[in-house]
């Protein structure tokens, strides 16, 4: 049995580096994408991300599940992954000014089409670690996953502050090129890791349970219609603020009174605020859901993002404007955890164990997949018609749209979501309908 403390430390490291992989470009790209004449094309950046995770990571899981160790299928992913970044990289560095859409989003999407799957990797990896030490993943993986925040907030912030060639990195295509060598590190350092068994059992599952496809069964249920329809619709606002954040406080440089404030200059520090803030309130998950319960829990989630966007639109660069900002930041941590931990939990406390994790891909797929893909290209659409690259005032309208979306969400999801400690009750008859 390996030392408990040097496994801990060995995953720490693993979910650090995975995760600085994501931020040395995640929230920064938007802005670099502005600064080279392809504003009008983040939308399809950040809508890529959503649709690999659609498939991706489900041919990966099965590969893992059946042919390869999960650790060597992680490793690959991130080989993958490292080397098209960096060819991406590569490519704008050699185009100068002449950066065309075409060969730059053709690298790039390969490469998150390997990335997105080490996600789910690094979590089996992990699990079969502290399984093999003796240890309890459900009490002692969250620990170690707040390190892959830290990870994501380190490497924000040195995209920020480091400069490369007198260019700061989120302004440049360092960034990408720094993602891709992460990526690299992280191809050697997955081959450490204890090797996961392939599942002897693997082949005798249909295709429709390796797909995760049973799980659709859950939609004849009109409880889990309702909660999945609303995990798309909220989904749709998990990449908005990843994609153009950072190109809306890029916007203000045009002023000459604003160019030089602290959020515009370091605007990657700014919304590495966001993620600090995600670190928190998963602390607070336990309390919350115990004192309001599951679907007040997803309403306030839902009336965070309501705040996230209009802090947006009512905020400048300036003081006291940029307190309006760092509120933005603030209240995403509640906004993201709130109904990602949440809902998790009320698909893991209402389906069947045969089902459940299908049940838990289903859940990813409605968010990461297809609502974040099709809310990116909605918000894409959104951008260009208040003319945000051509008018930079034309933000604060697209901000407010956004807000308004998510209240209307929230509204709806409000009235037609049952409270199901209340819809149980009824079901054993302690509460009169």
């Amino acid at each position: 049995m390996m030392n408990n403390r040097s496994i801990t430390l060995r995953l720490i490291v693993l979910s650090f580096l995975e995760f600085a992989v994501w931020g040395a470009y995640l929230t920064s790209l938007g802005r670099y994408l502005g600064n080279i004449g392809l504003g009008n094309q983040i939308k399809w950046f950040f809508a890529m991300q959503g649709i690999v995770s659609i498939f991706m990571p489900t041919l990966m899981g099965i590969l893992a599940d059946r042919k390869v160790q999960a650790q060597k299928v992680l490793s690959l992913c991130h080989l993958l992954a490292g080397l098209f970044m960096i060819a991406a990289g590569y490519y704008c560095k050699g185009a100068g000014t002449g950066i065309a859409f075409g060969p730059l989003f053709t690298l790039y999407s390969i490469s998150v089409a390997f990335f997105m799957p080490t996600i789910a990797l690094v979590n089996s990896v992990s699990y079969n670690a502290l399984e093999t030490a003796g240890k309890d993943p459900v009490k002692d993986f969250p620990p170690i996953r707040v390190f892959g925040t830290v990870g994501f907030i380190i490497s924000m912030l040195c995209v920020n502050w480091i400069k490369i060639g007198g260019t700061a990195m989120q302004d440049s295509y360092t960034q990408l090129t720094a993602s891709g060598i992460l990526s690299l590190v992280m191809c050697a350092y997955a081959l450490t890791m204890p090797p996961v068994p392939t599942k002897d059992d693997a082949g005798s599952k249909s295709i429709t349970e390796a797909l995760g496809l049973k799980a659709f069964t859950l939609f004849k249920d009109r409880q889990f219609a309702i909660f999945f329809i609303f995990s798309m619709l909220l989904g749709s606002a998990l990449q908005i603020t990843n994609g153009y954040a950072n190109t809306f406080l890029g916007s203000f440089a045009a002023d000459p009174a604003l160019a030089n404030t602290f959020a515009v200059k370091n605007s990657n520090a700014l919304l590495s605020i966001s993620q600090a803030s995600e670190t928190l309130c998963i602390l607070l998950i336990p309390f919350f859901m115990k004192k309001f319960g599951i679907k007040n829990v997803m309403l306030i989630a839902m009336f965070a993002w309501v705040f996230r966007f209009g802090f947006f639109g009512l905020g400048s660069p300036d003081m006291p404007g940029v307190i309006l900002f760092i509120l933005s930041c603030i209240v995403y941590g509640v906004a993201f955890d709130f109904f990602n931990i949440s809902g998790s939990l009320y698909v893991n406390e209402n389906t069947d164990t045969d089902i459940r994790s299908s049940a838990q891909g289903l859940f990813m797929l409605m968010t990461n997949g297809l609502g974040a893909s099709i809310g990116t290209l909605a918000a894409g659409w959104v951008v260009e018609k208040c003319g945000c690259f051509e008018n930079p005032a034309g933000w604060s309208n697209a901000w407010y749209i956004f807000a308004a979306y998510a209240l209307v969400v929230a509204i709806l999801f409000m009235i037609l979501f049952k409270d199901p400690r209340k819809v149980k009750a009824r079901s054993a008859g302690t509460v009169q309908a």
